[in-house]
């Protein structure tokens, strides 16, 4: 996720004070279309030893990641470094936004599926920008064909499938303005989303197709209905369902607008219709025993809070600027081990973020932009509080 402003990501915020598969495969493939300072915290605090995963785990470890952002050296060396032996039998969801260029994805999507037995991937909006691929592609759409063939080539799985019991559903989405409901934040000088999000010009759509209206939003959610029989048949197979996207399905999941960098930045970071999806698998109230669990991406920011029966989580990788200032850094514990010894592991922790609002109540009315966010933007002659 990037927004074109000073300071140089939008997307962060300050922490906030806080307290085998089974015997008939169940895959299908096909084309989908031509600065706050915690009190006492000095140091990175480390992650508890129930995420980092187990080489001696009975049965299959699942493993998540998103925003890996590979164009930058230092991610990529990151990815580079992951052991090559550790992971062999494991499974890998790729929640969107891996490299910008189409070479670059290659890269990294090779590298990932030469050190995991499976791997997993959705598409981020990142990952379909056209700005440096010169003539290569007539559009974003053209583009993502050809990422979800050189999937396909490699052995990287974009399908729902079943391994070892464990249903993956990755789904694919994109973002809507209306997807915000909250209060918006007025009486000062906040850029449009035109001139923050790199979207707007990085990509390139057909006609009909638009980031200014749902179009985008519902073209990739139909993409889905492609899978719906090989989803019902995960559903009846199996008792624990991960599903994943790169984009944002619920805005409880994303800092209210006052404490953002960005205060516009919800215009661009979710879904509806990608809830509505999650909720048709895992059903209105999830499912049993903590057994719905749905990951993210796009935002940057550690996530990882039940609400209303599904568990959503969000690791990202990120940019190397963003891993220097947060707290809980990225580089010796990613990826998140989601699953292992047929059981959903504990919770990412810490996740300053989701740890605040599982203490402190959501206040969308609320639009006095905090301190940290109120320096960098002019007032208008009046401002609502």
């Amino acid at each position: 996720m990037v927004v074109r402003f000073n300071p140089s990501c939008l997307t962060l915020s300050h922490n906030p004070h806080h307290t085998t598969y089974f015997s008939k495969q169940v895959t299908v493939r096909s084309s989908y279309g031509k600065h706050m300072k915690s009190g006492g915290l000095g140091r990175r605090p480390q992650i508890v030893s129930s995420v980092l995963g187990n080489s001696n785990t009975e049965g299959v470890s699942v493993f998540v990641v998103s925003d890996l952002h590979t164009d930058y050296a230092e991610n990529l060396k990151w990815v580079e470094c992951l052991s090559n032996v550790k992971h062999k039998n494991d499974v890998l969801l790729v929640a969107g936004d891996v490299a910008e260029t189409c070479s670059m994805f290659v890269v990294t999507m090779s590298l990932l599926k030469e050190r995991f037995e499976h791997v997993f991937y959705v598409p981020g909006n990142h990952d379909l920008w056209c700005r440096r691929e010169g003539q290569n592609y007539v559009d974003s759409l053209e583009k993502l064909n050809k990422l979800l063939d050189a999937c396909e080539r490699i052995g990287v799985e974009t399908n729902p499938t079943v391994i070892d019991e464990i249903g993956i559903i990755p789904l694919f989405s994109w973002y809507h303005e209306s997807f915000d409901k909250e209060k918006d934040i007025t009486g000062f000088r906040i850029p449009s989303l035109e001139m923050a999000c790199k979207d707007f010009y990085a990509c390139k759509w057909p006609e009909g197709l638009s980031n200014g209206d749902m179009s985008l939003a519902l073209y990739f959610d139909a993409m889905n209905d492609k899978q719906i029989d090989v989803i019902k048949e995960i559903q009846m197979a199996c008792d624990h369902i991960i599903t994943f996207s790169h984009f944002v399905p619920r805005q409880e999941l994303c800092p209210e607008k006052r404490m953002l960098f960005y205060p516009k930045l919800p215009k661009i970071i979710g879904s509806d219709s990608l809830e509505d999806r999650i909720r048709s698998i895992h059903g209105a109230e999830g499912r049993k025993d903590a057994s719905s669990c749905h990951v993210f991406g796009h935002t940057h920011f550690c996530w990882d809070a039940v609400v209303d029966g599904i568990r959503y989580v969000q690791a990202p990788l990120a940019y190397p600027r963003e891993r220097k200032r947060r707290m809980n850094g990225g580089e010796n514990w990613l990826p998140f081990c989601l699953y292992a010894d047929n059981k959903f592991a504990d919770r990412l922790n810490p996740c300053y973020w989701s740890d605040y609002y599982s203490a402190n109540p959501r206040t969308p009315h609320n639009t006095k932009l905090a301190p940290w966010v109120a320096r960098f933007y002019k007032q208008t002659e009046t401002v609502d509080v």
